[in-house]
């Protein structure tokens, strides 16, 4: 089979395209998911209130249905502000979509993550006259990081084969390509093999990265035996 029939240079552009798109959807994510954390854990009631109704609304929703309403209803939002047809870029209408998604679920990741903080050390933190700013440097955050790590790395892998949801769209990513080409050589069972063997691929390379990340962060953790 002579370069997949023609389509393997598109297979190849579909397969970056979704990596770009995971890969910003998850920088775009741990923010929002960082936020969304602290807004769980302020004093002021109404910020607590509308970061549960995100992470409620968002977790109680199909990924698929949010990525259907932000791209058909930014597209009626835009053709109204604007008097004329204005189309949401798929890419765009996609990393969003799955950077809300994505950040909804690493808020409950990250609130778990801070609460998990020994409360000791940050009692000590305070006795020693540290500001809000160094202690969250110096005590919180590093150790937060080491809670949350496995978590994230499990929703970097959902979040790496949602991005086959965004085909639906007219995204050009790896599905979406594979998709085109089975239909265009009659040979369905070749090119989504293949779409699953490079989904597999990135997966297993991931966790490659994810195992290497949490031992470099448990180095120097004494654990009690």
């Amino acid at each position: 089979m002579t370069e997949l029939q023609g389509f393997g240079d598109q297979i190849a552009l579909g397969a970056f395209t979704t990596l770009r798109t995971a890969c910003t959807s998850l920088v775009l994510g741990i923010g929002v998911g960082l936020c969304g954390a602290l807004a769980k854990r302020s004093r002021v009631q109404i910020i607590r209130w509308l970061a549960d109704c995100y992470t409620t609304l968002v977790r109680g929703v199909p990924e698929l249905l949010i990525i259907l309403i932000l791209y058909f209803g930014g597209t009626v939002a835009l053709t109204t502000m604007f008097g004329r047809y204005v189309e949401v870029d798929a890419f765009a209408a996609g990393v969003f979509a799955l950077t809300i998604v994505f950040g909804a679920y690493a808020t409950e990741v990250f609130r778990a993550a801070i609460q998990a903080v020994p409360s000791g050390q940050i009692e000590a933190a305070q006795a020693l006259g540290l500001s809000k700013f160094w202690m969250w440097h110096l005590v919180i955050l590093p150790q937060m990081w080491r809670y949350a790590l496995p978590g994230l790395g499990n929703l970097w892998l959902t979040l790496l084969k949602d991005t086959a949801l965004i085909s639906v769209v007219g995204l050009e990513d790896l599905m979406r390509k594979t998709s085109i080409a089975a239909g265009s050589t009659h040979d369905p069972l070749t090119f989504y093999s293949i779409a699953a063997g490079l989904y597999l691929l990135f997966t297993s390379v991931s966790l490659i990265g994810l195992t290497w990340l949490e031992r470099r962060s448990d180095r120097g953790v004494r654990f009690a035996k």
